[in-house]
């Protein structure tokens, strides 16, 4: 018999089931499906289980149930009388709001302290170096402890509170009271200005960009911006009769009254997260500088163009495809941060509906299912985002 013959007998030959991969593998991935699904089973059986022990009552019908507490700052009419899920979407605001505000003023100030970083100045460079090692070293708690309590608690009572711009802002230890504006009839002319200038805006940069890659024609988009999005708003602001007034604080025998008050929970810890997550942003952002060609600097000197030019149009554009994906984490990290406002009773999701909601209503697993839903999307928000935006600043082949 050949050794052709041989070898079409031995490859026509059956392999027992226990020795075939496939088989092995379906088998295997069954079993561990059904031990997942035997775990899960398990943990919500014993759940309930202990509920049922407990005489808790399961389910979401605790929502329209009175709250019975006050919240110190909240962005929609609430009262005492407001339910549990008012809170829930008071807590949700609160939570946007600190990670909204705490996202721009970090990255804002870690483009900064990076550039500061790379500085030819021996004492601007070494001025932000000391910012970061020292900032990012710290625990955060511990620089939430130290703006809350060793520097806005130490602020004077509301009677001698600071002055400043001329009795139009004052700052204690109940916190900042700055003008608040008084929006009337005709008003909403200025939020539809707003939105078509933010819109023109949009399209006037997109149209200035191609026609610079197509001519070499540079346009003010900057200004073009700046006009459309404040002067529209401004001219529509005239035209509407003025319908805007603004609010002063006043000062009483023993507060103050009026005007629009910052709560201290809130400086802390906008203080705390922006400063801290700022430290790691200008990292980021120092080594996605360092990662362009410094033959890109060279070759923007070599046609003239001034170094606050060559920064902002050669080397940051080309740098954000390495410093986008690294960011994302800090944005993330910023958001899920701010749960720590629980440590100062700042009223966000965690304090007011995981913390306050829950020792009243002892509805653990709603609660904190919901409290971990609104975090997870959050994150899977920013990241779609911050995805889409990384695939927007990538190279385009010609």
């Amino acid at each position: 018999m050949s050794v052709e013959t041989q070898d079409v007998e031995s490859d026509g030959a059956k392999v027992p089931l226990w020795n075939d991969p496939k088989v092995r593998a379906l088998v295997s991935q069954a079993v561990l499906i059904g031990l997942v699904l035997w775990f899960g089973y398990e943990i919500v059986n014993n759940t309930f289980v202990n509920l049922e022990k407990r005489k808790i009552a399961s389910g979401f019908g605790f929502l329209n149930t009175t709250a019975s507490f006050g919240i110190i700052q909240t962005l929609v009419p609430y009262t005492e009388a407001s339910s549990y899920g008012r809170v829930f979407f008071v807590g949700l605001l609160n939570t946007l709001l600190i990670g909204g505000i705490g996202i721009v003023v970090a990255t804002m100030l870690g483009f900064l302290v990076g550039i500061m970083r790379l500085s030819k100045n021996w004492v601007v460079q070494k001025v932000a170096t000391v910012y970061v090692e020292t900032l990012r070293n710290i625990p955060l708690l511990l620089q939430i402890f130290f703006w809350y309590f060793g520097v806005l608690s130490a602020l004077p009572n509301a009677r001698n509170s600071l002055v400043l711009f001329g009795e139009t802002v004052f700052l204690n230890s109940r916190g900042l009271y700055l003008p608040k504006p008084i929006f009337e009839d005709g008003s909403g002319a200025i939020w539809i200005a707003l939105l078509v200038g933010i819109v023109a805006a949009f399209f006037v940069r997109r149209w200035a960009t191609k026609r610079q890659e197509a001519t070499g024609e540079q346009f003010p988009k900057f200004w073009a911006t700046v006009g459309l999005v404040l002067g529209l708003p401004f001219l529509a602001y005239l035209l509407s009769g003025l319908p805007v007034s603004v609010e002063y604080s006043t000062k009483g025998t023993f507060n103050l009254s009026g005007g629009l008050q910052v709560i201290p929970e809130f400086v802390a810890l906008l203080l705390a997260l922006s400063f801290y997550t700022a430290s790691f942003i200008a990292e980021i952002v120092r080594a996605g500088i360092l990662a362009v060609s410094h033959g890109q600097t060279e070759a923007a000197h070599a046609l003239g163009i001034k170094n606050s030019h060559t920064l902002r149009l050669v080397v940051i554009p080309q740098a954000l495809r390495v410093i986008i994906p690294p960011l994302t984490s800090q944005y993330l990290n910023l958001t899920k941060n701010s749960s720590l406002a629980v440590a100062i009773a700042y009223p966000d999701l965690v304090s007011v509906f995981a913390g306050t909601v829950l020792n009243q209503t002892g509805q653990a697993v709603e609660i904190l299912l919901m409290t971990m839903g609104v975090y997870l999307a959050i994150s899977l928000i920013t990241s779609m985002f911050m995805n889409w935006y990384n695939a927007k600043m990538a190279l385009a082949e010609r």
